[in-house]
């Protein structure tokens, strides 16, 4: 069991950074730093937008309209420290 909950926390960990990648990814873009047109950078965004966007998503419908500030990705990093917490103080502590 702690082996199954070993590796629910490295993925959390992973998808960690794959939302930190998107998200400084989409100010690169943004502000013209990174060639759009260049076929790497292009799979590059199209991989962490397909990564992020489904959990992304549905948090963005929930939350209220800000302008231009997406603050998705930092309620979602959020949510995945809180579901670390709650399987290392509550349930790892039970398994056996």
């Amino acid at each position: 069991m702690r082996a199954i909950l070993d590796v629910v926390l490295i993925a959390l960990d992973l998808y960690t950074y794959v939302i930190i990648a998107a998200a400084i990814f989409s100010w690169l873009y943004a502000f013209n730093v990174v060639n759009p047109r260049n076929q790497v950078v292009s799979m590059i965004g199209n991989a962490l937008y397909q990564m992020t966007e489904p959990v992304l998503r549905p948090i963005r419908n929930v939350m209220p309209n800000l302008g231009g500030l997406d603050l998705s990705p930092i309620v979602l990093l959020l949510l995945i420290m809180l579901i670390q917490r709650l399987i290392i103080y509550y349930v790892y502590p039970l398994a056996f």
